[in-house]
């Protein structure tokens, strides 16, 4: 099973790919894209949903995982992530993925048993099951990585037997 896990944004999505064979997860591969800061953003958005398209089928994954957005304060901001986030889920479901979708505290209870954990406790579970040696930066492309686990430890997988 593989799960390309998003955190979305529009002048940056942290992504990743991560496999659970055997029951084992790793980390196949992760990063963060970025979009150029002074472009409008309908440029911004093809830019994400190329790139996107393009990581889907060089990866091929089973499923999509990506981060619900919450927001208190800036209502552009909150507007604009939106806007980025529909192209994201777009390019999921123009490639026939499941689309699964888990909050910021979903993700931390997942992985640390604890709502209110930081970004720092989420970046040692990470890292330790995942058995790196250093913790995937920047910060996105961890928060991706903590997504696509979050996935994987929530959803019950039957096993697939090929002939």
């Amino acid at each position: 099973m593989r799960v390309l896990g998003i955190d979305p944004g529009t002048g940056r999505v942290g992504w990743s790919i991560v496999s659970k064979e055997k029951g084992v997860e790793s980390l196949v591969e992760c990063g963060c894209f970025e979009t150029p800061k002074n472009s409008p953003l309908p440029s911004r958005l093809k830019l994400i949903y190329d790139f996107l398209t393009k990581l889907i089928k060089e990866h091929e994954p089973d499923e999509f995982a990506a981060e619900n957005l919450f927001f208190s304060t800036n209502a552009k901001t909150a507007f604009d992530v939106g806007a980025a986030r529909g192209v994201i889920l777009l390019a999921a479901e123009n490639a026939g993925l499941p689309i699964f979708q888990y909050t910021p505290l979903q993700v931390k209870s997942s992985l640390t048993g604890y709502g209110a954990a930081d970004k720092k406790q989420v970046q040692f579970m990470i890292t330790r099951i995942l058995h790196l040696k250093v913790t995937p930066k920047p910060d996105d492309a961890a928060d991706a990585v903590a997504i696509a686990l979050t996935h994987l430890f929530t959803q019950k997988h039957p096993i697939k037997i090929r002939n």
